[in-house]
């Protein structure tokens, strides 16, 4: 997945709607989004980035491509705030800590094993199992093979015949005047 940042020199709803519809028409679109304080198109599906450029460039000229990433934002991850107590309070504290946690060590293997059992209600069967795998390979296989029948239709030269056309020689109908 792509997520493409495009920048338009759009000024009303009339033209958002038509450069909507103009990027829509490409297949493999997940989901587009127009935001007009900043006359910025996000676009975001495993679509060609230069496609949607060329097809927006016959409306509007000036289109300019700002970013090309992935779809989804990296994670941050925030530290846990500590909180500092009076020196007396933390040796107290660390021996009920010390108690929570062998209780809650407890508390977890019991939980563990009760993920355990529920996991292997929800597996099905083995015969169903090797279906399921039997079909996503199929499904596979297919697109692959839809893929490849789309490349070929793009690599395949389209040839264009002039329209035939016949000699005077060939006509016996045929009248010429000098």
């Amino acid at each position: 997945m792509r997520k493409i940042v495009l920048k338009l020199d759009l000024h009303d709803d009339k033209a958002k709607q038509k450069a909507l519809k103009t990027v829509a028409t490409l297949p493999g679109i997940d989901s587009i989004a127009m935001d007009m304080k900043t006359r910025q198109m996000i676009v975001i599906g495993p679509v060609d980035p230069v496609d949607i450029v060329s097809k927006l460039r016959k409306f509007w000229p000036t289109t300019e491509m700002l970013m090309v990433g992935p779809s989804k934002e990296p994670e941050k991850k925030e530290e846990p705030k500590k909180e500092e107590g009076k020196p007396e309070e933390g040796k107290k504290e660390e021996g009920k800590k010390e108690e929570g946690k062998a209780a809650e060590g407890k508390k977890e293997e019991g939980k563990k094993e009760e993920g355990k059992k529920e996991e292997e209600k929800k597996q099905p069967p083995d015969g169903m199992v090797e279906l399921i795998k039997a079909y996503k390979q199929m499904q596979q296989y297919q697109q692959a093979q839809q893929m490849q029948q789309y490349q070929q239709a793009q690599q395949m030269p389209r040839y264009y015949y002039p329209a035939h056309t016949t000699s005077m020689e060939e006509n016996p109908n045929a009248c010429v005047i000098l």
